[in-house]
């Protein structure tokens, strides 16, 4: 662990301008991982999903943050919460994947529980003396909504995701990004790190080769821009031509102008939320590693407001879904083939190109954390 602590402190100590990739051991590394899982995951806010996914009394995602078993649910008086997926009898987990319950019940011995985590019945369990059914409570976890956005974190002391957050509601405001209904949620899992996944995110430099069957012909790399990153995100943008028509600004939306109008953001929130914004749609992906060979991954997108009623753009979607589809299968095979070529003794980190800024941000913020620092 030391190793690769201090190959990654010497990686990032360098200017921009000098920077490479990040070093071999901070992928395959199990006690870098066990202290991602530590400083990293169950520090930092983790994204679950989309709010709007989550619309009605008793609909709820489950998920596995840094080893610990989450429900994220909407309660019956509208409300967003997080709690624990385990039973507190005999402490089998709850819930499975996404769905709607009216109540939660333990598949083990049907202990089952209100949506507010208090028990409501126990059966047979009237003859234990020290039994007392409003001592049963489902602990909290902390849960926040932003732009949409439904975040959990095992942290009391982290601060609001709002402001964190806030020079990213200045970027893309204009966007109204919390008026995006999700229209489609898959979960996946890669033999690849999750770091790899989400720097491939990162960088378009790789579009017009790694994707030359799909979307690698529209990539121009001199529009490409790369700005210097902030502390809990990194960015670049892409201009979109009218060949994808949902990419670029309604004709009704009045809040966007110029080229604003065709620009896509590509935002990285640290430490794993993946969005790729358009005036029209979005589509995202939020990871969580799965050993250091796996990450598991949830994928979803759907459409900006101004689209949602208009038939052609529904068909124009579900097109743009069929081709995402085919740009994840690209990006699992350019991604498993870096974990697997990091993972030989002759890997080397090289230089990287401009394209790459976002990277070498994202290995400064994983530096600062494996060290336990909060910004």
């Amino acid at each position: 662990m030391k190793d690769a602590v201090e190959e990654l402190r010497q990686n990032v100590s360098v200017p921009f301008e000098r920077a490479r990739a990040m070093p071999p051991s901070v992928y395959t590394s199990e006690d870098f991982l066990a202290h991602e899982l530590r400083e990293i995951f169950a520090q930092d806010w983790f994204c679950v999903g989309r709010a709007s996914a989550l619309s009605k009394p008793g609909d709820y995602v489950t998920v596995e943050l840094a080893g610990q078993a989450i429900i994220v649910l909407r309660n019956k008086e509208g409300q967003l919460r997080a709690m624990s997926n385990v039973c507190r009898h005999r402490m089998s987990t709850l819930l499975e994947g996404r769905g709607n319950k009216s109540s939660i019940v333990c598949p083990y011995h049907a202990w089952t529980y209100n949506l507010d985590g208090s028990l409501r019945g126990a059966p047979a369990m009237t003859r234990n003396d020290g039994f007392c059914k409003d001592d049963y409570r489902l602990p909290e976890i902390r849960c926040e909504e932003w732009l949409g956005w439904v975040f959990v974190t095992l942290n009391s002391e982290a601060g609001p995701v709002a402001g964190q957050l806030a020079k990213v509601e200045d970027l893309v405001g204009d966007y109204d990004m919390g008026a995006y209904t999700e229209t489609f949620f898959e979960t996946h899992v890669w033999n690849t790190n999750w770091k790899v996944l989400a720097e491939n995110f990162m960088e378009s430099y790789h579009l017009p080769v790694c994707h030359s069957g799909t979307i690698g012909g529209l990539s121009k790399l001199d529009e490409m821009i790369c700005p210097p990153g902030e502390a809990a995100f990194n960015y670049h943008t892409i201009l979109k031509n009218d060949s994808l028509k949902i990419a670029l600004a309604h004709p009704n939306n009045t809040r966007l102008e110029g080229e604003r109008r065709r620009t896509t953001y590509l935002l990285a929130i640290y430490p794993s939320l993946l969005i790729t914004l358009t005036p029209g749609y979005f589509w995202y992906l939020t990871l969580h590693p799965q050993g250091v060979g796996q990450v598991r991954i949830g994928f979803g997108g759907g459409m900006s407001p101004d689209y949602v009623d208009d038939a052609d753009a529904q068909a124009h979607f579900a097109q743009l879904k069929t081709l995402l589809d085919d740009v994840n299968v690209e990006d699992k095979g350019c991604t498993e083939k870096v974990y697997r070529g990091l993972s030989s003794h002759a890997a080397m980190p090289g230089h990287l190109s401009h394209l790459e800024r976002p990277n070498f941000e994202f290995a400064q913020y994983v530096y600062r954390r494996v060290k336990g620092q909060k910004s």
